[in-house]
């Protein structure tokens, strides 16, 4: 079991060897093994594989730091180090993009290939705000240190090789003081509880992980998540109220909850639809924003979790996508429709809003598109309409539609990290209205490598890939995750 966060989007299998040289390049890389740029062949298995040593035991190091060197892998380094790893990581990451739009990366070749393609990577875009930067955290249950199965923090070990060990997170820099003592809490009222964790769902327990989110004011939001078992309804209705009692009138009340939600479920993950969140105290939502609008957040909504980043992220989105021609710094109307894939609830569509004549936004997940439609409204934006569906049954029907649309189309497409499904690509790419489409990646040298190479290959009717080909003019790196090896990336795609 690892830290991760879950993608709700679908997934598609893809060929591992056409992503092997870029899986093999990234890990040298965050290894500290130097690849130049202009090579497109990855590196032999034999320095790969000295490159990539285990690392010495850490036998000597404190829980705090095993955990910190999984969860914050780059906290030892100063900010300006982390974010020159992150921009060769993402130059590396060109390089191979580059090599596969020129057609010349030869992995069976003696010689180094050489490729040239000048697409712009700008510096990368840093965090403004660089500890305690999240707004969303999930605390995992399970054996601590001293063998107390109601421990509440995040895992070192794996489930494959039986380790586990349950690590409180006080010390970890990315998490803001607030999350922190909610997970306290419920680990004093799990101590406190007469039922047992679930640890693994067939050997029983009941109490499960706990999510915190937060915006900016400080407002925060619980959920908690349990395992009914074999309880009846009654007997999960008092351990909910004890529940209550704990955090609006007990020693949990220090965390002064905004909102406390009961999730139960005999899955490790489902959706609102599958089992409603049940608001057990406060209010169903709270707020926050982003470019001056504001947006509702509902407990399994998908939010950027660094606001102050995503206010980076998504101004340097709006430019890309219609650039502002008043060159004053006012909202001037551009006009046209612009296309959000992926929407989520609405944030990157509904910021743009007062550049374009028409917002179309898809989403999956119909409670998103709930709080995107609502996002609207609060923010008085009109001219926005959102979907829900698989943006891969959604999208092809729409585009004939769209195709007769005057003002021209611009997409935007903010996948998971699984990626765009090929019938989404190959929608985009077969509409020749669109002349403009941004692209951010939470994951570039995963799936999303695949997608950046069908967007930008030569037609192939075979894989009905017919339209012209995009070219990439241009990439953004935003540091949405400081202390991780993690990033946003922004390319923008033109023809």
């Amino acid at each position: 079991m690892t830290l991760a966060a879950t993608c709700s989007r679908s997934v598609i299998s893809f060929q591992r060897t056409a992503l092997c040289s870029v899986r093999k390049t990234s890990l040298v890389l965050l290894h500290k093994y130097s690849v130049p740029a202009d090579q497109g062949k990855p590196p032999s298995k034999k320095i790969w594989r000295k490159s990539h040593k285990k690392p010495p035991k850490d036998d000597h190091l404190s829980w705090e730091e095993r955990l910190a060197d999984v969860v914050t892998p780059l906290w030892r380094l100063s900010y300006d180090e982390q974010l020159e790893l992150k921009q060769k990581h993402q130059e590396e990451i060109l390089a191979q993009l580059s090599g596969h739009i020129l057609g010349d990366v030869q992995p069976h070749s003696s010689s180094p290939v050489r490729h040239n393609l000048n697409v712009p990577i700008l510096p990368i875009l840093p965090s403004p705000v660089r500890d305690g930067y999240r707004n969303k955290s999930t605390f995992s249950v399970n054996r601590g240190v001293d063998g107390n199965p109601k421990t509440v923090g995040f895992y070192v070990g794996t489930g494959r090789q039986g380790n586990i060990v349950c690590v409180n997170g006080d010390h970890l820099l990315n998490m803001p003081e607030k999350h922190k003592l909610v997970a306290r809490c419920y680990q004093d009222f799990l101590r406190l509880s007469s039922l047992e964790p679930c640890l693994l769902f067939h050997t029983g327990g009941h109490w499960r992980e706990v999510t915190v989110r937060t915006n900016k004011e400080g407002h925060t939001m619980a959920i908690v998540y349990f395992h009914p078992q074999t309880l009846t309804p009654e007997e999960v209705a008092a351990h909910k109220a004890d529940l209550v009692d704990y955090f609006t009138r007990g020693p949990g009340s220090v965390c002064q909850l905004d909102s406390l939600f009961f999730q139960e479920s005999s899955m490790t993950r489902c959706t609102h639809e599958a089992s409603p969140y049940q608001l057990l105290h406060g209010r169903p939502h709270i707020y926050e924003e982003v470019l001056d609008f504001k947006f509702r957040i509902s407990a399994d909504a998908f939010f950027q979790v660094n606001q102050a980043a995503a206010q980076v992220l998504y101004g340097k989105v709006r430019d890309l996508c219609v650039p502002n021609t008043d060159q004053g710094g006012g909202q001037t109307k551009v006009g046209g429709t612009l296309l959000d894939v992926c929407c989520g609830t609405g944030a990157i569509g509904i910021t743009i809003s007062p550049r374009v004549d028409r917002v179309i936004g898809i989403e999956l997940i119909e409670q998103a598109v709930e709080d995107a439609t609502h996002n609207a409204a609060l923010n008085n934006v009109l001219n926005c309409e959102f979907i829900a569906g698989k943006a891969e049954v959604v999208l092809p029907g729409l585009m004939s539609q769209l195709s007769s649309t005057g003002g021209g189309l611009t997409a935007v497409v903010n996948p998971a990290r699984a990626g765009l499904h090929y019938r989404v690509v190959r929608a985009l790419r077969n509409q020749p209205a669109i002349r403009r489409l941004v692209y951010v990646s939470c994951k570039p040298d995963g799936e999303a490598m695949r997608n950046f190479k069908e967007l930008c290959c030569a037609p192939n009717p075979q894989k009905k890939l017919t339209g012209e080909a995009f070219s990439p003019t241009l990439v953004v790196p935003v540091d949405m995750f400081p202390h991780t090896h993690h990033c946003e990336l922004v390319l923008l795609f033109e023809r």
